[in-house]
């Protein structure tokens, strides 16, 4: 994995800015808060796949062999959720809740919410030791 300075610190927060800035301008410019849900569900994505891999144990060779279930199911719940987080604005789009340019103002600014909790994720993230 790559080492973390505080130049990728400083890059992961601005592009986390500018993703809460698009959510936060395609609720207010329309004035519908609709889209922040978007954020809600970006924020918990990762969660269920954090919470299977603590829960999961990496020492028994019986559920390696196979995959585990847990681990399974927190991939599961994470992906539901990052769908979720592209398909809510489309959906309040399609029912006139929001307008176009709020819904992919909402995906942008949600995917780059999602892209920079996965990536700091990715950075500092803790080395496995045998």
């Amino acid at each position: 994995m790559p080492a973390a300075g505080l130049k990728t610190i400083i890059a992961l927060s601005f592009v986390l800015a500018i993703g809460f800035l698009l959510v936060i301008l395609s609720c207010a410019l329309y004035k519908v808060y609709y889209p922040l849900l978007v954020v809600a569900t970006y924020v918990l994505a990762p969660v269920p796949n954090w919470i299977a891999g603590r829960v999961s144990n990496p020492d028994d060779f019986v559920e390696s062999a196979g995959g585990s279930g847990v681990l399974d199911l927190g991939r599961f719940c994470t992906g539901f959720l990052f769908v979720m987080g592209i398909a809510l604005p489309a959906v309040l789009a399609h029912s006139n809740l929001i307008n176009i340019p709020a819904m992919v103002m909402s995906i942008i600014g949600g995917l780059l919410i999602y892209g920079t909790i996965v990536s700091f994720g990715m950075f500092f993230q803790e080395e496995q030791e045998f």
